[in-house]
């Protein structure tokens, strides 16, 4: 024994042993030497306390604070610990990159003063305070959201939660600091977005609404035939143009045009394209005549803008009930005759407006019979899709077409648009949809 020769007692020495059936046992001993009148040691009185349970309690609760420490330590907020008067006594690592001050610069330091912007101080006094008194608070105890001050004095946007615990007759909070910057920006560069958008949109309406006006504003009703057509615009401003005028007392013209595209540069496309129509309206021309000129007026803006124009151009003598048409790669309209019950496409050869100067288009005429009936369209009535990928079709557009040619021009145009929709089971389109339908009377 090491106190064999020593004759001084000692008190709670740990000691370690073990039990005949193998388990370690540690005991706190003391020890009292007795000695005779010559100062000669005797023996040894002694007490072995077992304290192996209160030794593991001991090395579990050491084990729970470092474990608690390093969650601390770790955790993505900052944690700062703060006693009644608002002084701080704990400052996480997170803690010290967030606000730049050091754990040791921060502890005894009141928490106001350290990390909230003098415009607040006072009010953060005031609801600590008003916690302390009456045991509620609009900040403790909820999440809010807060402004910070950096150790540079810059400030930025914290989500901020404050937990009270009361010890004996004393508080100690627990604040949790997450920095929101991120997101705030974040938040507002999404409010911006739509913003943007919102004023986007209206744009966009008011550019439909413009475009819209450009169309014949009713139809054309005579003794001889009646004209009329409609546009659905798509979610997008498109290039798509119907127009029906008289060119004179006889002739009637008639055009349908879709600028490739969807965007404002198409629908500015569209609008010079009428603007040249109109003022070629106004001169002696066919419609191949018409087209060549209205090539060649819109060639340059067209090819720097990297965009073409489909156009079919038409036109009725009165007189004769002669139709002369000429095409610049548009979609053929259909002609459906009364006198055989059939439909047949119209086409003539022509390239689409906008690929190379002087083009010479192909002019045919061909002779109206009473009750015969033309239907002219863009491409986005055909290549519309339904939700599974099936697109309406010519074949489909002809059988409709067959059915109701019999009908006034306005019900056959009204009743095409509502079999579009219910076969694309929806009202609106990624491309404009015009149709136009003539009738002899």
């Amino acid at each position: 024994q090491p106190y064999s020769s020593v004759q001084n007692a000692f008190y709670a020495l740990t000691n370690h042993y073990r039990h005949k059936e193998g388990r370690l046992v540690i005991a706190e001993s003391t020890g009292l030497p007795i000695i005779d009148a010559q100062g000669k040691l005797l023996k040894w009185r002694g007490v072995d306390r077992d304290i192996t349970a209160r030794k593991h309690y001991e090395d579990a609760l050491i084990e729970s604070e470092k474990r608690t420490r390093l969650i601390i330590e770790t955790t993505l907020n900052a944690i700062i610990i703060m006693d009644s008067y608002g002084i701080i006594t704990d400052w996480n690592q997170r803690a010290e990159k967030m606000f730049g001050w050091t754990r040791q610069e921060a502890i005894g330091r009141n928490m106001a003063e350290l990390i909230v912007p003098e415009r607040f101080r006072k009010l953060v006094h005031q609801e600590l305070s008003h916690f302390l008194i009456t045991g509620s608070s609009r900040a403790i105890d909820q999440l809010t959201e807060q402004i910070a001050l950096r150790r540079n004095g810059t400030e930025f946007p914290v989500e901020l939660s404050i937990a009270p615990l009361k010890i004996g007759n004393a508080y100690e909070f627990s604040g949790f600091v997450h920095d929101i910057s991120s997101r705030k920006a974040a938040e507002r560069q999404i409010r911006e977005a739509q913003v943007n958008l919102a004023i986007a949109q209206n744009e966009m309406k008011i550019a439909q609404q413009i475009q819209t006006s450009l169309f014949p504003a009713k139809p054309i009703i005579s003794p001889y035939f009646e004209v009329t057509g409609f546009c659905l615009p798509a979610t997008q401003i498109g290039g798509d143009y119907f127009d029906y005028f008289y060119r004179d007392e006889q002739h009637l013209d008639m055009v349908i045009a879709d600028v490739s595209g969807h965007a404002v540069g198409p629908a500015l496309l569209m609008v010079a394209a009428r603007s040249a129509i109109r003022t070629q309206a106004t001169w002696l021309g066919s419609p191949a005549q018409t087209l060549d000129v209205l090539n060649n007026f819109l060639y340059e803006d067209l090819y720097n803008a990297d965009h073409f124009i489909t156009l079919f151009y038409l036109q009725y003598y009165t007189t004769t009930q002669t139709l002369s048409y000429a095409n610049a790669g548009h979609p053929p309209p259909l002609l459906y005759q009364k006198c055989n019950f059939s439909c047949k496409e119209l086409d003539a050869d022509g390239l689409i407006i906008g690929i190379r100067q002087n083009i010479n288009f192909e002019e045919k005429k061909i002779t109206l019979c009473a009750g015969d009936c033309l239907l002219i369209y863009t491409d986005g009535l055909t290549e519309s899709q339904n939700p599974t990928g099936e697109q309406f079709g010519i074949d489909r557009l002809k059988t409709l077409f067959e059915k109701y040619a019999d009908q006034k021009p306005g019900f056959i145009v009204d009743t095409l648009i509502q079999h579009l929709k219910d076969f694309c089971q929806s009202d609106l389109f990624y491309d404009d949809i015009t149709v136009m339908v003539f009738k002899r009377s």
